[in-house]
């Protein structure tokens, strides 16, 4: 018998075929996948002038002080938030228990818009204070997990060399205190308009590093997408894969401004919110943008804060936007006010454990390859064991709980998920 007929040559195709691979490098050089490092659930900012030792700390009790005057117990978070009793009644003392322990995942120190501008030597003097605040937080506790300072923007002239010696005073001042750049160290560099802001603030970085005798690239900032010409040049061109190439890898995050944005886009006041159709296509852009790239993407605020006589309504507010955040593939997003952690936490783990059972046995049946109704491909698995890794960091849930729910050991279930 004769063998299988083909009717190509087999040279000519491996040819063809190797036009390929030019297209394979650069995929492989500019979409190195997702993030390996671990996500905040939010970014607080609060003016630099106002950081302090106990700035956590007191974050924590002013959280905890409005959650038991006005939501001592699961019944009262359940009316309130309409909550299944039983997602309250498991919600409730988790977010108790974070607000206790870790109240502020990641905190911006604000040298720009919540700052204002003072004189040079008020900057300068905040700068080295609060880093040498964050270098002593690193050394003994009692700080968050992330920080770092966002800088005053590069689209006013008199602003920039301001800006700079800031990041200068701040990075010089947290080696000195601390010896090491802090793995947890964040910079946010706002109102980005043109593509040569990004190719000049990295290089500030590549500077920064030689005088302080960091390796290169060990500096990395979020871009803060607050700008309408940060989604569409002034050419037509979407630009945000510019900035990120501009960045030289040393972009971390794309962080949208709700009400910089809105304002750009001629809304009026009462229409800024983060529910506006012209902030879905921000977003939209940023996570094409971001997809594949390393690169994590955080959602905006509401100014709509629980305080006075508003604290319902802000809180309501506050967890429907967080809520919708993270169903539209968000997992991050702004708190400006420390009883919006409580809102925060009990958003972040209801929509978790809402989800908990169903999601566990999807990915137990994909794990085991037993029947199931949903076939899921591996992209589908990977975001299912993503879930309940950002739950386990978040303190939304526990190792032994996980493993009850999807039969997968907190080491298996991080390997999936990378």
């Amino acid at each position: 018998m004769g063998g299988i007929a083909e009717s190509l040559d087999r040279a000519e195709v491996t040819e063809l075929l190797a036009r390929l691979s030019p297209v394979d490098e650069k995929m492989r050089r500019e979409y190195p996948g997702a993030p390996s490092s671990r996500q905040p659930v939010h970014t607080c900012y609060v003016p630099a002038g106002a950081i302090g030792p106990d700035t956590v700390h007191d974050w924590g009790r002013q959280a905890l002080a409005a959650l038991d005057g006005h939501l001592p117990g699961p019944t009262e978070l359940a009316a309130l938030l309409d909550l299944d009793p039983g997602t309250a009644s498991a919600v409730h003392p988790r977010v108790r228990a974070k607000l206790e322990r870790a109240p502020v995942e990641d905190l911006r120190f604000d040298f720009e818009d919540g700052y204002g501008t003072p004189d040079d030597e008020t900057e300068d003097a905040d700068a080295d204070r609060t880093a040498r605040i964050a270098a002593r937080w690193c050394a003994g506790g009692g700080g968050p997990q992330f920080f770092g300072p966002r800088v005053k923007s590069f689209d006013t002239p008199q602003l920039r060399e301001r800006s700079a010696r800031t990041l200068d005073v701040f990075l010089t001042a947290l080696l000195d205190e601390g010896g090491d750049l802090p793995d947890g160290l964040v910079i946010t560099f706002p109102k980005v308009v043109d593509v040569a802001q990004v190719e000049v603030f990295a290089e500030l970085l590549g500077l920064l590093e030689e005088r302080l005798g960091l390796p290169s690239g060990a500096l990395r900032f979020e871009i803060q997408v607050e700008t309408t010409q940060s989604v569409v040049d002034a050419d037509g061109r979407f630009a945000l894969p510019g900035f990120l190439r501009a960045g030289a890898g040393r972009i971390s995050g794309l962080h949208f401004g709700t009400y910089d944005y809105t304002a750009a886009c001629g809304l009026t006041a009462q229409h800024q919110h983060l529910a506006h159709g012209a902030c879905d296509f921000a977003r939209n852009a940023m996570q094409v943008a971001a997809a594949g790239r390393g690169v994590l993407c955080s959602d905006g605020s509401t100014n709509v804060l629980p305080v006075g006589d508003q604290v319902e309504h802000g809180w309501r507010t506050h967890y429907r936007l967080v809520r919708r955040s993270l169903a539209h593939g968000f997992h991050q997003s702004w708190d400006l006010h420390p009883a919006q952690l409580v809102t925060r936490y009990a958003a972040v783990f209801a929509e978790f454990r809402e989800a908990a059972g169903p999601q566990g046995e999807r990915l137990a049946a994909y794990v085991g390859q037993s029947d199931s109704a949903v076939l899921d491909e591996p992209a589908t698995a990977r975001a299912l064991a993503a879930t309940f890794v950002r739950a386990l960091d978040s303190g939304a849930t526990d190792a032994a709980e996980v493993q009850r729910t999807t039969g997968i050991d907190e080491d298996r279930l991080r390997s999936l998920a990378r």
